[in-house]
């Protein structure tokens, strides 16, 4: 009897101690704040970017992953791992970078602007020009969602008045001297093409 009841006390203890654990993860749903080492992360980050600047891609790669397995939620690690993705041609993989990044950097327009990018380089136009309005819509006027938006559709001859506005805006606001000229030229050129409403 006293055998017994050791093995039922024995077998509910682990039965309460293997319901209590719950792995943990970047999937947790209830993943406490001090399990993300931010401090950590930010010094990866700093790193990540010097390496960047150097043109030492492979180092900012890893180090952008050190950045990332310290905070799953870094959302600038996010997207410039998306760059570095997208530099290399890794299309799928920097448009995930840029959806993390686009989902944890609400208000800046930068992940939007470069999902936009790998979309159209993906041959997702449409998808591009959406995506590139996302970003107008965190921050209106932003002169690189305006330049993707308006190179997109002047490529694929889907001119609109948007379009129209758009070249109007580079032309005059444009922050390169390269993009003025651009937009110059193309509103020359449009000028006897058919504009859709």
């Amino acid at each position: 009897m006293n055998m017994l009841r050791f093995c039922v006390l024995v077998s509910l203890i682990l039965l309460f101690v293997s319901c209590g654990r719950v792995t943990k993860g970047p999937y947790t749903p209830q993943m406490d704040e001090y399990e993300r080492n931010i401090p950590l992360a930010q010094e990866h980050f700093k790193k990540a970017m010097v390496a960047m600047d150097s043109g030492d891609t492979e180092k900012a790669k890893s180090l952008l992953h050190q950045t990332l397995n310290a905070d799953l939620y870094h959302g600038p690690a996010h997207n410039n791992l998306g760059v570095i993705f997208m530099q290399a041609g890794d299309l799928y993989s920097a448009a995930n970078e840029f959806t993390w990044a686009r989902k944890l950097m609400p208000g800046h327009p930068d992940p939007r602007v470069n999902l936009a990018v790998a979309l159209d380089a993906g041959g997702q136009g449409d998808d591009a020009v959406e995506a590139a309005r996302t970003a107008l819509e965190v921050q209106p006027n932003y002169m690189p969602a305006m330049q993707t938006i308006a190179l997109i559709q002047v490529r694929d001859r889907d001119v609109t008045k948007e379009t129209l506005a758009l070249l109007d805006t580079i032309r005059y606001r444009g922050e390169d001297k390269q993009w003025r000229d651009w937009a110059t030229l193309w509103l020359s050129k449009l000028d006897s093409f058919a504009v859709k409403q």
